[in-house]
Order: C-alpha cells, then structure tokens, then sequence
C-alpha cells in the first residue's frame, strides 16, 4: 500500500508527456491468427478468480485517480476515460491486456504495471465499478447534435444492441462494457481504433461489425452512445449553473 501511494504522490509531479512509457512487450494480438479474445489464462483468470474488496479498491484507485478523476469520470475530451460503474470484467481484462503487451497504450502502462497482485486488480476494479456514472460527461455539440443522435441511433439498434444493450449497459460476464456515461471523444477514437486494426486487444466479432462504416458513421454512433444513461446507476445531478444556494 505504502508503495504505491508513494508512487501516485511521485506522479503527480511529473508533467503527464513524461509519465508515456514504453509498453510491455508485444504480444500477438487481433492480426495473428492464433488471437483468443478474452482468453482465460495467467493473470486475467487470476484476477477474475478473486473477490473485490471495494474499502481496499478506494485506496489501490488512488493511483488511477490522477488521470481518471477521484470521481472516475475521467476527461470529457476523450483523453483519458470515464471509469465509473464500469463491469469489474471489463476493468480487469483491459488492465491485464496492458500489463501483458496485448494492448498499446504507453501513457497507461507506468501505472497499470505496478498492479503485480491480482488482488489489486479486483479490488481496484470493484471500487470503480461501485462508483455512480457521471452525467455531465462529454457528449457530441455540433449544431447538427439531434440528427447525429437520431441516426446514430438507428445504427446502434440494428447492430449495437445485441452485445452493449437498450441502455448502453453491456454485458458484464462477457467482457462487453458499459457505454452509457462514456465521453463522445473517446468512443469516437475508440471505434476507429477497432475498425482500423489499431486495438490489438479487440474483440473479432466487434471489428467484423464496425469495419463496414465510414467515419461519419461512426461520429453518429458515438454521438448517440455518448447520449445513452442506465437508469439507477447515474450520479444525481448537481445544482443548475448560476443557481443561487440558499
């Protein structure tokens, strides 16, 4: 414990360009024909395997919290993720798929590889699921927003649906992931991530979808997943701006 507040104090010092770290070592990831989405083995089998102590999570977090926010809404210009109320499954496998060379991201890696225990993990990863969905997250504002959502949504409906659900809640024993409350920004970035090839760790059967739309597309399909909440899992709305407290 000690090691790693020490350690999320240190970084908090250091400007953010010079936390990017090389990555663990690349595994054969999406462009390999031998590539097992999800594969339950070593770490991520390990970690799945171990119950969540949340009063522990809120601690092992602190290290996230610098980038994702103490609230884990993360940054609504997609820089850094909204985390919040996200399935401890999907938290995991993402962390391990970083620890383990699966999946490239550099600015991550220096934190994620402190994690060595399994346990941390887990607990980490059910303290963040805990945590309410922020709902002032970053969504689509071009003047053409209510026609980006409409046809967005019709998109989603016809192919989205099956796996992240009516409200954008995923599937939690099958690694899909929450949506709702996640920024525009970011999914946008994300999606063309998967359609080009660039999410080593991404699921097939989500590329074989996405890889028929053009970016326009996928700017109306983030616009309306980035508009989508989950009904009892949302932060209660904060006071109107400019409203005078009594």
């Amino acid at each position: 414990m000690y090691r790693i507040l020490t350690l999320a104090l240190s970084m908090a010092l250091i400007p953010s360009f010079a936390l990017a770290a090389p990555p663990a070592e690349k595994k054969a990831g999406i462009e390999s024909k031998d590539y097992q989405w999800a594969k339950m083995e070593g770490e991520l089998k390990e970690a799945l395997a171990k119950k969540g102590d949340v009063k522990r999570g809120k601690e092992t977090y602190e290290i996230c919290g610098a980038c994702h926010l103490p609230s884990g809404a993360g940054r609504p210009d997609g820089t850094f993720p909204q985390l919040a109320g996200q399935h401890t499954t999907v938290l995991i496998k993402q962390m391990a798929d970083i620890r383990g060379g699966l999946r490239d991201n550099p600015t991550m890696y220096p934190f994620a590889k402190e994690m060595t225990d399994p346990q941390d993990l887990a607990d980490t990863s059910a303290y963040i699921e805990s945590l309410c969905i922020p709902v002032d997250h970053g969504k689509y504002e071009g003047p053409d927003a209510a026609k980006q959502v409409a046809d967005g949504k019709a998109m989603y409906e016809k192919e989205c649906i099956e796996c992240h659900k009516a409200n954008g809640e995923g599937i939690k024993d099958k690694f899909y992931p929450v949506l709702a409350g996640q920024h525009y920004k970011y999914l946008l970035r994300q999606m063309t991530e998967i359609r080009d090839g660039h999410r080593r760790n991404a699921n097939p059967d989500m590329v074989k979808i996405i890889k028929k739309y053009d970016n326009k597309q996928l700017v109306a399909i983030s616009a309306y997943q980035a508009s989508l909440t989950m009904p009892g899992a949302m932060c209660k709305a904060g006071p109107a701006k400019g409203a005078k407290k009594k």
